[in-house]
């Protein structure tokens, strides 16, 4: 059963167990994908980064799930 992408994840690691993510990812604006910060800042830091709100970022990770 593969692992699944939750919002408390880093962003390295959820690419590491998907790395088709970054399609998702750069699709929402999260072009930060290859910075070194991605390596500890978790997805939700990422969104909030990036001007989203709790609903987006939902949508986000299930959209990281679904794929």
């Amino acid at each position: 059963m593969k692992q699944k992408i939750t919002k408390k994840m880093p962003i390295g690691e959820a690419l590491r167990i998907k790395p088709e993510a970054a399609e998702i990812l750069f699709e929402a604006g999260m072009m930060c994908v290859g910075c070194v910060m991605a390596q500890q800042e978790t997805i939700e830091q990422g969104c909030r980064a990036h001007g989203m709100n709790n609903k987006e970022i939902d949508e986000l990770i299930k959209r990281l799930n679904k794929k």
